[in-house]
């Protein structure tokens, strides 16, 4: 069993930063593919950041450059930088985590982050 929980979400200015967590409990995280999904509302849930667990890493084309996606294996624990944020990013921000070790994947609670113009 592993849980997934996120946090660091919140209101945020145009062009200002935010930093998400993601901690899970349980085991494999070592070898866990770790990423970031987010839903708008009336809108499908899209990829933001992934992480393998060798560190490779991979962003939608439109948080390129602006998002960076990172993972601590001693703290459990995969965060995702967000900096100059526009009002599009408003959105609930999702953990996912898929292993090799495990028959399903998990998903956090979410974290809602809203931007303001």
């Amino acid at each position: 069993q592993v849980q997934l929980v996120e946090s660091g979400g919140g209101l945020v200015q145009a062009g200002g930063s935010l930093r998400l967590s993601c901690a899970a409990s349980g085991r494999g995280f070592s070898t866990a593919a770790m990423a970031w999904y987010r839903q708008a509302p009336g809108k499908q849930r899209e990829l933001v950041a992934a992480i393998t667990s060798g560190g490779s890493t991979n962003y939608a084309d439109h948080v390129k450059g602006r998002f960076t996606v990172s993972r601590d294996n001693a703290k459990n624990t995969v965060y995702l930088q967000m900096n100059s944020l526009k009002p599009e990013d408003t959105a609930v921000y999702y953990c996912n985590a898929r292993s090799p070790e495990w028959r399903y994947e998990y998903w956090g609670q979410g974290t809602q982050v809203t931007v303001s113009s």
